[in-house]
């Protein structure tokens, strides 16, 4: 049954509100490509996948976070909703960092690209370096990131070791990180498939941990305190 109302009904409705949301984000580009004005239309279309599915979240600490502020939020990543759930429900300014594949993606790449989000070349080390760079200097004025640092979605819903992109950036930009944990999200789609499900999901804010004073050096241990502050959450 979930199968047939995924294909008839889900898929469908996603491509279609996608597909409407990308030509808005175009047509808005041709008159103002400012961040804000951008991210309205992401958060509409993020919050209209939601009702799509039938997904209810629960975000618990969202007071954590001081409206305007500047972070690097980190989470776990389970599945392709992530995303709307964390876009549709935190209200701050996010500057994304894509995998190039995402560019790709017929009217979501064309929003990435007006909207003036990141293009990580994962391929090559030295420029993703220097794109980190280049993302901690955008950090400001309200401005925050988004980071999946396990590298890609776990198939087991188990969380994997973290990749140090999101301390180099918090630390670079001298900004705090902010651990996040979403949990049920493994029930409403499963990665490998296609099939949807309604369902609630939980969104934990942690504490912001500040890097005021610290050096790349330390990320490798910022890195893993913050892995240590999800895994406590995902409990």
């Amino acid at each position: 049954m979930a199968v047939l109302w995924s294909w008839l009904y889900v898929i469908p409705l996603i491509i279609l509100s996608t597909a409407f949301f990308g030509v808005v984000s175009f047509l808005i580009s041709l008159f103002d490509r400012t961040p804000p004005r951008q991210l309205r239309v992401a958060r509409v279309w993020a919050r209209s996948l939601l009702r799509i599915v039938g997904v209810k979240v629960t975000v618990e600490g969202l007071d954590r976070i001081q409206p305007g502020g500047n972070y690097v939020f980190v989470s776990n990543h389970v599945s392709y909703m992530d995303i709307p759930v964390i876009l549709g429900n935190i209200p701050e300014e996010f500057l994304f960092l894509a995998k190039a594949a995402l560019f790709k993606i017929p009217f979501l790449g064309t929003h990435l690209k007006t909207a003036g989000h990141v293009l990580v070349p994962l391929d090559d080390p030295r420029s993703s370096i220097r794109t980190l760079q280049h993302t901690a200097a955008l950090l400001h004025d309200g401005r925050s990131t988004l980071v999946f640092p396990e590298g890609g979605r776990s198939e087991s819903g188990v969380l994997r070791e973290f990749k140090d992109g999101a301390a180099f950036l918090a630390i670079r930009a001298q900004i705090p990180l902010v651990p996040m944990a979403m949990l049920g999200m493994r029930s409403i789609l499963k990665m490998h498939t296609l099939t949807f499900h309604r369902g609630h999901v939980t969104l934990r804010i942690g504490e912001p941990i500040s890097t005021a004073g610290m050096t790349t050096h330390q990320r490798a241990e910022l890195t893993a305190n913050v892995r240590e502050k999800i895994v406590e959450m995902l409990r």
